[in-house]
């Protein structure tokens, strides 16, 4: 077992995950808005079986899919870290950052400024040397995201084997950062 990483942004706290974020972590699930590049919503038992693996995974090898909290109010506003996927992805292996964030915490530059740190974590800490991000070609959010981050897009789509075939969901994109381009961004000298 490793010590779980922790840390903080400017304005966020980004933690291992308490028994207090379940519920509010299932309503987000739960949220059309929130899981429209999602095949479905999750149920409350999928939302918590997620926080489960999720925990363990943290407490494992100290960094995963972290909660994340507004360090003022210390509100639970989603999640965000590093993982390896485990769908048979056609660039696997690799370590992808992701996030997601309740609806009402959109907007506010919150899902780059945690995902920013989740990077550092996985560049200077972790020693990655590439850190990937995925989403739905779609998903113009995500992708904007991705794009602040200094990620640079992959030139191919690829189906995701997970989302059913037919849904416009399917198609995905990949956006990858190396620790050498990252070092070079801008981005990368912020907290």
């Amino acid at each position: 077992m490793n010590q779980p990483i922790e840390f903080n942004t400017e304005r966020l706290r980004v933690r291992q995950w308490h028994s207090s974020d379940r519920k509010p972590f299932a309503e987000l699930n739960a949220d059309p808005r929130v899981m429209e590049f999602f095949p479905s919503t999750l149920s409350p038992e999928a939302s918590h079986a997620a926080v489960d693996r999720w925990q363990f995974q943290i407490a494992e090898r100290g960094w995963g899919l972290w909660a994340v909290e507004i360090r003022k109010t210390r509100e639970f506003i989603g999640f965000v870290g590093l993982q390896i996927p485990q769908a048979p992805l056609p660039f696997a292996p690799c370590v992808e950052v992701g996030w997601r964030l309740a609806h009402a915490y959109w907007g506010q530059g919150y899902a780059t400024e945690a995902a920013r740190a989740a990077l550092r974590v996985g560049f200077e800490q972790l020693r990655l040397e590439e850190i990937v991000s995925l989403t739905a070609v779609i998903n113009r959010r995500s992708r904007a995201v991705m794009e602040r981050l200094g990620m640079r897009e992959d030139n191919t789509t690829f189906l995701h084997p997970n989302v059913p075939e037919g849904s416009s969901l399917r198609e995905h994109c990949l956006y990858r950062l190396t620790r050498e381009e990252w070092r070079r961004h801008p981005s990368s000298q912020f907290e």
